[in-house]
């Protein structure tokens, strides 16, 4: 049997195949709350067969949003508009969904990417970034609102408050996005944290946030369901956060109750060097998966469905995540059963596409219990 079509649980849940659909920033919500493309980006992507589908990155708070068109669960207007387009996606699809909860850091208050993704000032529209210490995201920027220990509480409790709509809307998992130079990963890094307090200074201390929001958020969150981390493994910057920390970091998360580690990297600094190329990011998750005992999944230039396989069967990784590639083939868990000779959830109506000699035994119906 394919690696990569074979189950996996967490917790509580049972994933049909190792294929995630990551989060993916659509910079489409009005303030803060789902819209109509929400429902057709994520009901077609529920269609595909993977084993799960992370909705984007989802602000906990107003000023933890990217751009002003991102998606947020702060209000209850928010929970409302997301509850709506996560019901008419399950109405239609098996596709257990998580969510990624987020707050942008210092690197809030910016343009959508096809507008540039610069920095709108407050007095445009935009407001004032947050971040551990006021260390501007690149040099000549304007420098972020340092917060204080009154402000970190509040951030703490919004995660929670988040974590909780998710359960009222009835996601099947969360990962908290403590990566890609956002608000959680500012604390991890030394490049980016500078506070004199028990946040900032030794490794205990830079990762003392990350760990408090995490048990906040687990005992918030039903135990039979998984919550994992998605972390950047390396800034790809010398002295900053790096594998190694990442390392311990993944050890407490585990004893902690984390049941994943997704393993990114960079996005803290326009000083990375990144080598990138198919599948760059794979030794980090291998590493952390090894080092760690934690499950991991790999992301970051995986395309093809052979190199998934030998991702998941080499045991370098538990999982793999795929993003633009689904975006540019929304049916690419479909493909690879067709071509590593697995079976693949499709909908009734779809049963007669396969081209000839794709396999007649391709799709499957849900099976029983299968969301």
């Amino acid at each position: 049997m394919s690696a990569l079509f074979r189950p996996v649980e967490f917790r509580g849940l049972r994933l049909e195949n190792r294929i995630m659909i990551s989060p993916m920033c659509q910079y489409s919500a009005g303030d803060g709350s789902a819209t109509d493309w929400h429902l057709v980006h994520l009901g077609h992507l529920a269609l595909g067969g993977a084993g799960v589908l992370f909705v984007e990155a989802t602000a906990v708070d107003a000023v933890g949003r990217i751009t002003p068109g991102c998606l947020g669960l702060y209000s209850d207007a928010n929970e409302t508009a997301l509850a709506r387009v996560i019901r008419a996606v399950r109405a239609h699809s098996p596709m257990p969904l998580g969510i990624q909860l987020a707050h942008a850091g210092r690197k809030a208050s910016s343009r959508v990417p096809w507008e540039g993704g610069t920095l709108i000032a407050v007095g445009e529209g935009g407001w004032t970034p947050v971040a551990p210490s006021a260390v501007p995201h690149s040099e000549g920027g304007p420098a972020p609102h340092a917060l204080t220990r009154a402000e970190l509480d509040a951030i703490k409790s919004d995660f929670v408050h988040a974590v909780r709509r998710a359960e009222r809307i009835g996601f099947d998992a969360v990962e908290i996005h403590a990566a890609h130079g956002y608000l959680l990963h500012t604390f991890l890094s030394p490049l980016s944290n500078r506070r004199g307090d028990e946040y900032g200074g030794s490794l205990e201390n830079r990762m003392r946030f990350v760990l408090e929001v995490f048990a906040a958020m687990r005992a918030a969150w039903p135990e039979r369901k998984p919550m994992g981390v998605r972390l950047s493994a390396t800034d790809w910057v010398e002295g900053g956060w790096d594998l190694a920390q990442t390392i311990t970091l993944a050890k407490a998360l585990k004893s902690a109750g984390c049941d994943w580690i997704d393993a990114s990297s960079g996005g803290l600094s326009p000083k990375q060097r990144i080598a990138a190329g198919p599948g760059y990011q794979v030794p980090l998750a291998e590493s952390i998966r090894k080092e760690a005992g934690i499950a991991t999944i790999a992301v970051g230039l995986i395309t093809d469905p052979r190199q998934a396989e030998d991702i998941v069967a080499g045991g370098k990784a538990d999982m793999v995540a795929l993003a633009r590639a689904v975006l540019y083939d929304p049916r690419w868990a479909w493909h690879a059963a067709a071509e590593l000779g697995a079976q693949v959830w499709a909908p009734e109506q779809y049963w007669r596409c396969p081209p000839h000699g794709a396999g007649s035994e391709l799709f499957r119906a849900a099976r029983t219990g299968q969301r």
